[in-house]
């Protein structure tokens, strides 16, 4: 019994179709060649049996052979040649009648009675004429070929070369011949629909082992680069593309588990342990006041770290409404660093805006745009010890792109191409700054979150640089 959503290969399935529709066309083909060699063979025949009557009647008004017309020919020697006039296939018969339509003579024996059935094909008229022989079952089609003999310019009698229709059509060499080349092409085209299948089918099927093996958490899959097809090749390499991604989020996942529990970890201990120092008496009076300030600041510390990934999740499923207003950019960059000019303990940064000649107003959540410059700053100030950052701002058609430039030690090549997935933090943050891995892609959603963007214009040992792009109003 067959399964009607039974899975079956690739190579099966387009190699049995391919196959079913190249019999249709070679059927549909034979059919068609086969009509065109007996209707092609049928002309032909006649148009031999036509110059054999030409033939015939030249012979016979031919003068040098004396040939008198006195109630007819005698019979010429050459009429019972049958070798001399034979032709291939088929073996027409000849007759010579008088005027009156009475046969003269024939290339064969004449039965009784045929006088009159030859004679009723004559109508005057020269040229070929189908007509039908017997009646019922033994009826037979035939051909005729007529001719008259002239002579003095007058007509003294007839050629008729007969043939049926079935010695005329009959080309039984031919159809073998057709029969082996269709054959010969099935077969070729057989062959060649297996291997180009076989050939598309082979990656295909790697690509479908190296998903299962991706499925049990086996990302070094061996998948072949040098493939010509360009529908295939993409496949491939999209598929390679997306595993490396799968193993960096694995891997970035276990590290996040591991970052949070140390991260949240390391202030609830010193919690734990400055609070407890109190409580004991260990720690008293102004000591006992300054513990619990840096209790506090590590209670801030996590709370910005749980804040973060609340924050996160909450724009990941778009639940947080975005607030557009208008706004001058000029004004919203100055503001945003003074803010976050004042937050800072140290001074060995110093941060300049190149602002715009005139106001420029664009469509912005305020809140959401301080939080992403404040971001970036921070990450530009954690990269340098001292030195410059740079703010500009250039206006376009639609659009106001804000750079932040800043003169750090830059980000790792082979890390710039993950920055903005969630909870990646590179080797070189990863053990000296504490956080989470969401500061930039929590910055990206938010600037998109206002029809903007946020992205990575470059980065090397001298420096790195942010654009920040917003909406202008129209």
């Amino acid at each position: 019994m067959f399964t009607k959503n039974k899975r079956i290969s690739l190579l099966n399935y387009w190699t049995s179709r391919y196959l079913l529709t190249l019999f249709v066309g070679l059927a549909i083909i034979s059919l068609i060649f086969a009509f065109w060699i007996r209707h092609t063979a049928l002309e032909t025949r006649l148009e031999m049996m036509e110059f054999l009557a030409d033939e015939y009647v030249y012979r016979l008004t031919d003068t040098s052979r004396q040939i008198g017309w006195a109630g007819g020919p005698t019979n010429p020697d050459f009429i019972g040649d049958r070798e001399r006039f034979n032709m291939s296939d088929i073996d027409p018969i000849l007759y010579i009648l008088d005027t009156e339509g009475n046969i003269i003579t024939s290339n064969r024996l004449i039965p009784p009675g045929s006088s009159k059935n030859i004679g009723d094909v004559l109508d005057g008229q020269e040229g070929v004429k189908k007509f039908t022989a017997g009646e019922g079952k033994g009826a037979t089609v035939q051909y005729v070929v007529r001719k008259k003999i002239e002579q003095n310019e007058r007509v003294v009698g007839w050629v008729l070369v007969l043939e049926k229709k079935n010695n005329l059509t009959k080309v039984n060499q031919a159809y073998g011949q057709l029969a082996i080349l269709i054959v010969g092409m099935a077969l070729l085209g057989w062959l060649a629909i297996y291997f180009l299948t076989r050939r598309l089918a082979r990656p295909i099927k790697k690509v479908a082992v190296a998903a299962r093996q991706v499925q049990e958490g086996n990302y070094k899959i061996d998948l072949p680069i040098h493939i010509k097809e360009e529908e295939v090749y993409e496949l491939v390499a999209s598929f390679k593309e997306m595993a490396t991604k799968l193993e960096q989020l694995e891997k970035t996942r276990t590290e996040l588990l591991a970052g949070v529990t140390h991260e949240l970890k390391t202030p609830v201990t010193s919690i734990s342990g400055l609070l407890q120092a109190v409580k004991d008496g260990i720690i008293t009076g102004k000591d006992a006041d300054e513990f619990i300030k840096m209790a506090l600041i590590e209670t801030t510390k996590m709370k910005t770290m749980v804040g973060d990934l609340l924050a996160f999740n909450t724009f990941a499923v778009d639940a947080i409404p975005v607030k557009l207003v208008k706004a001058d950019i000029n004004r919203l960059v100055k503001d945003a660093v003074t803010q976050w000019e004042v937050m800072q303990e140290e001074d060995t940064v110093q941060v300049d805006a190149i602002l715009l000649d005139k106001p420029i107003y664009v469509h912005v959540d305020i809140v959401r745009f301080q939080q992403i410059l404040t971001n970036l700053l921070t990450n530009a100030i954690q990269a340098m010890q001292e030195g410059v950052i740079m703010i500009r701002l250039q206006e376009t058609d639609s659009a106001v792109k804000v750079t932040v430039q800043d003169t750090g030690v830059g980000i790792p090549k082979e890390d710039q191409a993950f920055i903005f997935e969630r909870f990646y933090r590179g080797e070189n943050k990863k053990y000296t700054v504490r956080g989470l891995g969401l500061g930039l892609p929590l910055s990206k959603m938010m600037a998109q979150s206002v029809d903007g963007d946020l992205r990575l214009i470059e980065s090397s040992d001298n420096g790195t640089t942010f654009e920040i792009t917003l909406m202008k109003v129209r």
